[in-house]
């Protein structure tokens, strides 16, 4: 007869007991459903020290970017996207990146880490802002179209109805679609949402000036200046307009105080765009009655010598002819 070879007995404990017959006693499943919970609550544990780890270590590297942005652009993005790869839920760590690509001109770049963040955080509307205006820079140049740039500044819009400049960029957009009545739109909802921010009421009197609505323009104008505040940078634009609009209307006398006030805003007038107040004062100079001679040629002077010898020169070549020919006819040089 064979003998039939049991497996062993395990120990008496309650633990091996459980194991072997099922833990059917209510003390064993208590303590099986102890050591389970104690299991979970380790592993859990453990994925939260590491989680938390990563999350400190990427806000210690971005610090050490904020650190780095004012004297080395370059190692102050690594240290951003060394940030974001430890933690890509940090949108504000991705926003200090997108800042950066900002500030090195890298468009691209730029777009897709304000895309990334809005994603994270799709309420704020900042980041739909930047994304907009990063691919409007890329627009300037292409392949990038006009069109993508569009909706972004409509999303910030939506998140944010007193976002001025959205609506300001809108409407720069819209121009480059050919939608000039949004165009107009958006520039009159930018001044309308901020209307003591004199940047705005420029743009819409250009364009209304292109479109032969003069009185318009000038009424844009004349508001801006009753929201202006003493040393707005922006006064430049306000009167050199209001100063083409008096020269058009044959009011040289109004021309010449609206472009000495523009010229005076401007200080040094040497940011870009600027020079332009030599050439206009020294025209407006030139067709008073009688003509302001020496003052005329001083500052077509100012402005051949600053604009046409510079790499401007191009840019303003019709400019540069009309100040020899005004300064000729007053009987001076261009020197």
């Amino acid at each position: 007869m064979l003998r039939r070879i049991l497996p062993p007995r395990l120990s008496a404990s309650p633990l091996h007991a459980g194991l072997y017959r099922g833990a059917s006693t209510p003390t064993e499943r208590e303590t099986m459903r102890s050591i389970r919970i104690a299991a979970t609550v380790a592993v859990f544990a453990a994925s939260l020290v590491g989680c938390s780890r990563n999350n400190i270590e990427a806000v210690n590297l971005a610090n050490d970017g904020d650190q780095a942005k004012g004297s080395n652009l370059d190692e102050a993005i690594s240290k951003y996207e060394q940030a974001t790869a430890l933690d890509p839920s940090n949108h504000r760590i991705l926003w200090k990146l997108a800042l950066a690509y900002h500030k090195k001109e890298d468009w691209a770049k730029d777009a897709a880490t304000c895309a990334q963040a809005e994603k994270i955080a799709p309420t704020f509307a900042t980041y739909y802002f930047e994304q907009g205006y990063a691919l409007e820079q890329q627009a300037e140049k292409g392949p990038t179209s006009w069109t993508e740039a569009k909706d972004p500044f409509q999303q910030a819009i939506s998140k944010d109805p007193n976002l001025a400049q959205a609506y300001e960029e809108l409407a720069e957009v819209s121009l480059h679609l050919d939608d000039e009545q949004g165009a107009l739109q958006n520039y009159s909802k930018a001044i309308d949402t901020k209307p003591d921010e004199l940047q705005y009421y420029p743009p819409l009197a250009d364009l209304l000036l292109r479109l032969g609505f003069q009185d318009q323009a000038e009424q844009v104008l004349q508001q801006a200046l009753t929201n202006a505040k003493e040393g707005d940078k922006h006064l430049f634009a306000v009167h050199s307009l209001l100063g083409s609009i008096s020269e058009t209307k044959g009011n040289i006398p109004s021309a010449v105080t609206e472009y000495e006030a523009a010229k005076k805003a401007c200080g040094q007038c040497n940011e870009p765009g600027q020079q332009i107040a030599f050439f206009n004062l020294g025209g407006a100079y030139a067709e008073a009655n009688p003509p302001r001679k020496n003052e005329a040629i001083q500052q077509l002077q100012s402005f051949s010598k600053i604009v046409c010898r510079g790499a401007a020169a191009q840019r303003y070549a019709d400019q540069c002819s009309q100040a020899q020919e005004i300064v000729k006819r007053l009987g001076g040089t261009l020197q």
